[in-house]
């Protein structure tokens, strides 16, 4: 049975302007950027709760959102979110930012670690206030096409087999999940044997009551350890792309077995796991592969149709424009992604990947979205100069000021130069 059949035989449930699938960061961006336009959206998340990696998978960081020379670079919903996760949780915002951007140099970042169920909750509250619809618990299973144009989402749920018809969908799966089913050129990536829980101990109770912090009750506790850059990773563990049953479930039962191994080692009186990840933590699966693709060589390089502008999370200076090309291509006018499937490679992945990124790109994508449908073009070909006015009043930095740039625009990964920067 393929898409179309099932189209002929599902009538649309609703009809939305713009839905979105996978409430992670990037989709709540999305679902809050194009109820605020005055579109009607759908967002659909599988799990029980908004954020994915932010919330679900206890990746709860806002990456530093500077320059590390005291200039900020990130700003729009990220720069909001960031705030208000230190309302009612966490509140780890270095003082020479907490009144914003520092009136002097300082390379101390501009960060965030937050509680992941916290901001959970306010992101609900975040999607409920914009007047988004939002399904929880509902799995986007595949797009109905006719063509290359996206007419709706088949889902399923407790209310069985569904069907909603749209105008605009935006996959922010993490995964390209509903693009890959409609056919569109994807690339997929490999992830690393890593795997992180939150432990409380009598020792790290203390210390929290001891600095007045309930944040210092949580300590790490690991399956793999393998790092960002694959330090260490055991040749006898492979690298997973997580995109079939199989492999998830793989990750899942070698990770879950060994972290098991390391508590057996602990005292059973003193500790106790107080949050295991509730998806996997896969940093890079598959990635649209967009009209253009960020690569580490694109430091420091405007786009005339940038969307936003990024920093290097891990090393300071590296500026990066993100442009609209990343997120779409333009045979398949109507689809679009944002956050961690973005079209990026290697490091340029990782670039996009991580949160605040991917509440900029979420905000770009619902912006071109709806621009598209106003002015019925595909959403590749929207008039860039009205979208990226729009965007700046997002509040969203579109090109970064060439004052930024270094004199030394070589780029250092992890120890190493990058070709093109010397």
């Amino acid at each position: 049975m393929n898409s179309v059949t099932l189209s002929r035989k599902l009538t649309p449930k609703a009809h939305y302007d713009i839905i979105v699938c996978g409430g992670g960061v990037a989709g709540c961006a999305a679902a809050v950027t194009g109820a605020a336009r005055g579109k009607s959206v759908l967002l659909i998340e599988k799990s029980n709760i908004l954020g994915g990696l932010a919330t679900l998978g206890l990746i709860n960081l806002f990456v530093p959102m500077c320059n590390g020379r005291g200039k900020q670079i990130i700003f729009g919903l990220a720069e909001k979110w960031l705030r208000d996760s230190a309302k009612y949780g966490y509140d780890t915002i270095a003082s020479e930012w907490k009144d914003g951007e520092p009136t002097q140099y300082t390379e101390v970042r501009y960060m965030q670690r937050y509680s992941p169920y916290i901001f959970a909750l306010q992101l609900t509250e975040e999607i409920k206030a914009s007047g988004a619809d939002l399904l929880f618990d509902c799995i986007a299973c595949e797009p109905v096409m006719v063509g290359k144009v996206c007419q709706g989402v088949v889902t399923y749920s407790k209310s069985g087999t569904e069907y909603y018809s749209c105008g605009m969908l935006i996959d922010v799966t993490g995964d390209c999940d509903v693009l890959r089913q409609g056919g569109v050129p994807c690339v997929s990536g490999k992830n690393f044997y890593t795997y992180i829980g939150k432990l409380i101990t009598l020792d790290s109770c203390a210390k929290a009551v001891e600095s007045g912090k309930i944040e210092k009750a949580f300590k790490g506790i690991c399956g793999g350890t393998v790092n960002l850059y694959g330090d260490g990773q055991p040749d006898d563990i492979p690298q997973w792309s997580g995109l079939t049953v199989e492999e998830v479930s793989d990750y899942l039962v070698r990770n879950q077995m060994q972290m098991l191994k390391n508590l057996q080692k602990t005292d059973r009186n003193s500790r106790e796991v107080a949050m295991l990840p509730l998806m996997p933590q896969f940093r890079t699966t598959c990635h649209i592969d967009g009209d253009y693709t960020l690569t580490v060589n694109d430091a420091y390089k405007h786009f005339d149709d940038s969307v936003c502008a990024i920093n290097d999370f891990d090393h300071r200076d590296h500026l990066f424009e993100v442009p609209l090309r990343t997120l779409c291509r333009h045979d398949y006018p109507n689809m679009l992604t944002a956050g961690r499937s973005a079209s990026g490679d290697g490091y340029g992945w990782d670039l996009l990947r991580v949160i605040p990124p991917a509440i900029l790109t979420g905000q770009a994508a619902a912006e071109a979205a709806c621009l598209a449908i106003e002015t019925r073009v595909g959403v590749a070909d929207v008039d860039i100069k009205t979208l990226q006015s729009l965007l700046e009043g997002d509040n969203i930095m579109v090109h970064f000021p060439d004052s930024y740039v270094p004199a030394d625009k070589t780029v250092t990964i992890h120890g190493v130069c990058q070709n093109g920067h010397f």
